[in-house]
């Protein structure tokens, strides 16, 4: 008995089979992905206004810093 996993990915259903760490397909619950997706979403929009802004301006200000970084090398010289 293979059983299988429905998981949407990019707007298409798709069907993963799941394996246990022998190789065989396993038979177990599954977590409920759709379930947990929902809880997301409800718990995001439970956030006010103020705190949406101050988390974008947040990721903003961290995403100008990162535009900015120079990654520089020096390579080591022995004395």
């Amino acid at each position: 008995m293979q059983s299988e996993l429905n998981v949407l990915n990019c707007g298409y259903r798709m069907n993963i089979e799941m394996y246990n760490d022998k190789g065989q397909p396993s038979t177990g619950p599954f977590p409920d992905f759709e379930k947990a997706e929902m809880d997301l979403l409800r718990a995001n929009l439970r956030r006010s206004y103020k705190e949406r802004f101050l988390m974008a301006t947040r990721l903003y200000k961290i995403q100008q810093t990162m535009k900015r970084a120079v990654i520089t090398h020096k390579p080591f010289v022995s004395k």
